[in-house]
């Protein structure tokens, strides 16, 4: 039976048969079906009771009398997803029965006016990964739905998880969490609740498609015998095998380094059906909906002379909505490295509430401006602190990020990330952070580092050209090939050299003949720079960073670099303050005010001094 899958032009093909004990094959049957639940339940190692040894396991008596529906995305593929639909001859072992107690089940039927006879139970909605943004979640919920009201269900019940918003997709279908049965459940590792659903209410946002689904429901019914012969035998594990957990790929990304967030449009169906399938996918460990206080501030940002408030405000808000609901207003943003789902204003509506209070100092066509811009920044140890700093001020809305090198522990003591992004690439940790400010930012990672073979397409490749250069890496040829390759380009390029806070300033766009690094190196050029030892590599940097201006603190630790001291000295705070710097500077070039080349120092230690202080 091929249905299309939820107007995403996908067909499904789902199969529906019912189990009945006494069925030639029923046993064998049961346990391929427990085996694909389990399989999807598992998750590459998120619900760890769905594994004994070489086995997936899920053995539940409920599944002899109920129907079954397995979904594929070809006639003759793998299964991919499953339901379970329990009819009332098995109402005492339902899952929800189990899960409130028999008396509370009871109590809870007769106080709804329904009678076991006509309740049927949805359970193990289960759909693998590849097959969840594409909507078979919806399909077979759907599906499930459908043939409960044609074998004569009044009422649906079933337990539903709570972490990955599960819940929430069932609400959409009609469905109803019941008060007060809300507790942790060890296996599933999250929350539970119990959902209850009427037939006479429809389907919620899927009425259409239960609708449909009713019709098509006796086309997809096979005999047992023939559902044994199409699902797999049960998958086991080598004994002695060591399973390494593999983590599921996220929904429209590029694998276990995404950097970019996913984007949701409820004003589209496609984007409604894929955010519904995504819901009900396990993978939204948090939802954060802040969408109506978004509102209000985008209406008072607007307008600050009214001083909205109250039912003023409250109509302001109605108005902005223009009759759209609050939960589709908007888009939905999906961060699938941590999991999270969040709502947000519209691109522009969100940018003008964001860097609202940055008017008075930067105003609204400059902010335009900025955004217009691309940046590059290359090295993200102290180049991290520039890039979010530029993130979060607007000097950019576009960004090519390179860096060779992973966080390391060390790397702890300066950068702002977590322990948890030991081992990941310092260009992934920056883009991830920067899209968590603003999820629209264009960013590009250099992940190799840049390289003779990828410096053009940096520069001038990609995306696009970009306008600025921010120049942080630790490589003495890096540091002059790039700026090599932005002064024939004619590309300013700002440094902190994180050091008594020097800023360095190259408008290789108002002067193409400049020296590099200010004539410093004299003729010296990225071909003189290959393959230094670590003692020439400490006197060049010295060099460029003029060795007689240094810290007395780098001065007395450079004779200890490779003997009591692992390599240079750097603190958070002179990173921070790195940041600050360059982004000023960047946001003077980049909106043609005056910042001439040149050499700055702003010395927290000199300038704070007690005799520099401005009151007794």
């Amino acid at each position: 039976m091929s249905t299309d899958g939820v107007g995403l032009g996908v067909p499904w093909q789902v199969s529906a048969f019912q189990l009945l004990p006494a069925a030639p094959g029923a046993a064998e049957l049961a346990g391929r079906i427990r085996e694909l639940r389990a399989r999807i339940l598992f998750d590459g190692g998120r619900r760890p009771e769905f594994r004994d040894g070489a086995d997936y396991v899920d053995d539940q008596d409920l599944d002899f009398g109920a129907w079954h529906f397995v979904g594929r995305r070809e006639a003759d593929g793998p299964p991919v997803g499953y339901v379970r639909l329990s009819t009332p001859q098995t109402a005492r072992l339902f899952q929800s029965r189990a899960f409130l107690g028999d008396g509370p089940f009871e109590d809870l039927l007769f106080q709804e006016g329904l009678g076991t006879e006509e309740t049927f139970e949805h359970s193990r909605l289960v759909v693998e990964h590849r097959a969840r943004k594409l909507g078979l979640g919806v399909h077979l919920n759907a599906m499930a739905i459908a043939a409960a009201r044609c074998l004569g269900a009044k009422a649906m019940i079933g337990t539903s998880g709570t972490a990955d918003g599960q819940d929430l997709f069932h609400q959409r279908f009609g469905f109803r969490p019941v008060p007060g049965t809300r507790r942790y459940v060890e296996r599933y590792t999250e929350d539970v609740v119990l959902m209850l659903y009427r037939a006479a209410h429809g389907a919620g946002e899927y009425t259409d498609l239960v609708e449909q689904l009713e019709g098509a429901f006796p086309a997809a019914v096979v005999t047992p015998e023939r559902a044994l012969r199409e699902l797999p035998p049960a998958y086991r594990i080598a004994a002695g095998a060591r399973l390494v957990p593999t983590p599921p790929e996220p929904v429209r990304t590029r694998g276990a380094e995404a950097w970019h967030p996913v984007l949701f449009e409820p004003r589209h169906a496609a984007d409604r059906q894929e955010l519904a399938a995504l819901r009900a996918s396990g993978r939204v460990q948090e939802v954060c909906d802040t969408i109506e206080e978004q509102l209000r501030e985008l209406v008072r940002s607007r307008d600050p002379g009214r001083k909205l408030a109250g039912a003023e405000l409250e109509r302001a808000v109605t108005e902005q909505l223009a009759g759209v609901e609050p939960r589709s207003y908007g888009v939905w943003a999906w961060y699938p490295w941590s999991g999270r789902l969040v709502h947000l204003l519209p691109r522009e509506e969100f940018r003008l509430v964001r860097t609202d209070r940055n008017r008075g100092r930067i105003e609204r066509p400059q902010q335009r401006e900025l955004l217009a811009r691309r940046v590059g920044v290359i090295g993200l140890s102290v180049g991290s602190s520039a890039a979010l700093t530029f993130a979060m001020e607007g000097i950019g809305g576009a960004f090519k990020l390179a860096d060779f090198d992973g966080l390391s522990l060390s790397n702890l003591n300066r950068l702002r990330a977590g322990v948890h992004h030991l081992g990941l690439n310092k260009c992934v940790i920056a883009a991830r952070q920067m899209t968590e400010i603003d999820p629209w930012l264009d960013i590009e990672i250099y992940p190799a580092g840049l390289t003779d073979a990828n410096m053009p397409e940096f520069f001038s490749g990609g995306h696009g050209p970009i306008d600025l250069l921010v120049e942080e890496c630790d490589t003495p040829y890096v540091k002059i090939a790039a700026r090599e390759h932005a002064r024939r380009l004619g590309i300013p390029v700002v440094m902190d050299a994180n050091d008594r806070g020097l800023l360095d300033v190259e408008r290789f766009d108002l002067e193409p003949e400049r020296p590099l690094l200010h004539g410093i190196l004299g003729e010296t050029t990225s071909r003189d720079l290959v393959d230094l030892t670590f003692d020439q590599i400490v006197d060049l940097i010295l060099t460029m960073v003029d060795r007689e201006r240094i810290s007395p603190e780098l001065a007395a630790s450079i004779p200890q670099l490779g003997r009591t001291l692992s390599s240079w000295p750097q603190l958070a705070s002179g990173v921070a303050l790195g940041g600050a710097l360059t982004a000023e500077a960047a946001r003077r070039i980049l909106l043609g005010q005056p910042r001439p080349s040149g050499r700055f120092y702003t010395d927290l230690e000199l300038l704070t001094r007690a005799d520099r202080s401005t009151v007794a």
